[in-house]
């Protein structure tokens, strides 16, 4: 499971003494459990891979605006920071796809679904969510889906 990669990829960050990867993965580890805790709440089980990886991507958006006020707000030193935080999470994503493999994907998802026109939108992005979670933005996804329906 990828929590058990973390977990062994902060004992290591421990032992070399990396205190950025260690904070960054303590954090992680932080984020996972209070999703747990929030999920175990609403009746549901214990995240899986992918939902733990809609976290990370979460986690490195979080960073990736922070990045941009930082900058803004001329912080380069805090602009390193977050920047070596995005390093350390995506280090769990896995590969993600090129934007003719996006496209691909896409005319699959629409020809495998029969979509014909916007309202078949959710449909669309539903397959893909369910087959590619974690290796496309889906952010830039649902502007393509968009204008292939459209």
């Amino acid at each position: 499971m990828l929590r058990d990669d973390i977990n062994k990829a902060l004992t290591e960050a421990q032992k070399a003494k990396n205190e950025r990867t260690v904070s960054t993965l303590r954090m992680v580890n932080s984020t996972l459990k209070n999703a747990d805790i929030e999920a175990r709440g609403s009746g549901k089980p214990v995240l899986g891979d992918a939902e733990v990886l809609v976290i990370l991507q979460k986690m490195i958006k979080q960073r990736q605006e922070s990045v941009e006020m930082y900058k803004k707000g001329a912080r380069p030193d805090l602009v390193k920071q977050e920047e070596e935080e995005i390093a350390v999470i995506s280090g769990y994503l896995p590969k993600q796809m090129s934007d003719a493999d996006v496209a691909a994907a896409i005319d699959a998802a629409i020809a495998e679904t029969g979509a014909a026109g916007m309202k078949d939108m959710g449909k669309v992005i539903g397959v893909l969510r369910g087959k590619y979670a974690g290796q496309m933005d889906f952010g830039k996804a649902s502007g393509l889906v968009k204008a292939k329906l459209s």
